[in-house]
């Protein structure tokens, strides 16, 4: 018989909430992590890969043991962004719908700080916040946390910076007595430091399968080519996954306008994502990507945290990352809720030699994918520039006397005429023009004297 939350010690208000939203079975790192929280004293590290269910981890012994008869703050979760700080915020507050007193806040960066202020000013049990945020309140007086008996830091690994920057000035305004719970997918030295630095000796540690949780159900594929090719074998790739959603990462903000201006370009629906652009623009893309109405996110590692999509089937590494963990953090965006998914690395010759330290380190298998070769590659650009026609918005500032010149030239082609002959246009158009030195001249005939 399987584990219940009821037996794991939640309760039943709460209980009620996750049988609503159809959540009855706890994950591995649940499973671990609500009994030790709810029973013990100690502060806490959880491993587990993303998507294996850690705000609930965490989420849940935390609402139970707030005490809403008391008007303070008593729970600070810091988290690297606010999209994931808003999605905390939400995970929080459905699981918390038979707890009518509990009230929650979202105070993260990226939106004006005076209504964040003037909801302070009301009743607020749990904060969750991003630090710069966070500090940002407490130098201007207007958050008190010295009553919080518990600081959650998500992500703990993909926060690294501005905790290290931040988290002095956060931990001197909280009570000594606090306790510290730190949730990460990996565990590199600097996660190490943090806890030796900012938690008690007592520490409770437990962990999910690091090799498999987080990764289970996806295929890991790489494609080797040449720097010319990129572009072209990724729309290949795209366009076999047409109607299907997915992410595409890429090392820096340059590269993720580049790409995404190309995808444009070539009408794939697609959005860019990157720290550097407005929240306002930031949650409209989410939001249509979340919606459907765009297919494919190119974005950088930081800016795709808090992306909780359900039906992402594929993510594509356009630039190989730096560390295992970031990898484990870009894979984990697909094959969500026990569905399927596709992570393809697309790399060149020179960076081959990374693939088997990335298996050796994380436990998985890579199979090379085939390049596809140049017909495919030509047919689908071909396939591309009829899209590119058939979603050409009509110029209205055409005149008529032309437009109707235009038409008697065409005027007695059928439709699959005209097709051939656009066609015919567009290949000769690709064809490379041959160079004056590649023309053979005839030799001259000698005179006879």
């Amino acid at each position: 018989m399987s584990t219940t939350f009821s037996d794991l010690g939640i309760s039943s208000a709460i209980n009620k909430s996750l049988i609503d939203l159809n959540i009855t079975e706890p994950t591995e790192i649940q499973e671990k992590t609500i009994p030790v929280l709810l029973s013990q004293k100690d502060d806490f590290v959880g491993l587990a890969k993303t998507g294996t269910g850690k705000t609930a981890a965490f989420g849940l012994p935390l609402l139970q043991l707030i005490d809403t008869t008391k008007n303070t703050i008593q729970a600070i979760v810091l988290v690297p962004t606010r999209e994931l700080g808003q999605q905390i915020v939400a995970n929080l507050e459905s699981y918390a719908t038979n707890l009518p007193e509990m009230s929650i806040a979202s105070i993260c960066g990226g939106t004006p700080i005076k209504p964040q202020i003037e909801r302070l000013k009301e009743a607020t049990h749990v904060v969750v916040a991003t630090p710069g945020r966070l500090i940002d309140l407490i130098k201007r007086g207007e958050i008190n946390i010295t009553t919080a008996d518990y600081l959650v830091l998500d992500e703990a690994d993909e926060m690294v910076t501005s905790l290290k920057d931040g988290l002095d000035e956060i931990v001197a305004v909280l009570p000594k007595t606090r306790r510290t719970l730190l949730f990460s997918a990996t565990l590199p030295g600097t996660i190490k430091q943090l806890i030796q630095n900012y938690m008690s000796k007592h520490v409770t540690q437990v962990s999910a399968d690091m090799k498999t949780v987080g990764n289970q159900g996806i295929d890991h594929h790489f494609v080797v080519v040449e720097p010319i090719e990129k572009l072209e074998v990724l729309m290949h790739f795209l366009a076999s996954k047409e109607g299907e959603r997915g992410i595409i990462f890429c090392k820096t903000k340059a590269a993720v306008n580049k790409l995404a201006k190309n995808l444009a370009i070539n009408r794939f629906s697609s959005g860019a994502l990157h720290g550097s652009l407005s929240q306002g623009i930031r949650d409209r893309i989410m939001e249509q990507f979340r919606e459907g109405y765009i297919n494919t996110l190119v974005a950088t590692d930081l800016a795709a945290r808090g992306i909780d999509v359900k039906e992402i089937s594929y993510v594509v590494n356009y630039h190989l990352p730096d560390t295992f963990e970031t990898y484990v953090h870009r894979s984990g965006r697909t094959a969500r809720a026990g569905a399927k998914g596709l992570s393809l690395s697309v790399i060149q010759e020179d960076e081959l030699d990374h693939i088997p330290d990335f298996e050796e380190a994380l436990g998985l298998q890579f199979n090379e994918l085939k390049k596809p070769d140049a017909l495919s590659i030509e047919e689908n650009n071909t396939v591309l520039w009829a899209k590119k026609i058939f979603k050409t918005k009509p110029n209205r500032d055409v005149s008529l006397v032309l437009k109707d010149k235009v038409k008697t030239v065409f005027h007695h082609l059928t439709k699959d005429e005209l097709i051939e002959k656009l066609l015919a246009s567009y290949i000769v158009s690709q064809q490379k023009p041959v160079a004056d030195t590649d023309i053979k001249k005839p030799k001259k005939k000698k005179r006879r004297d």
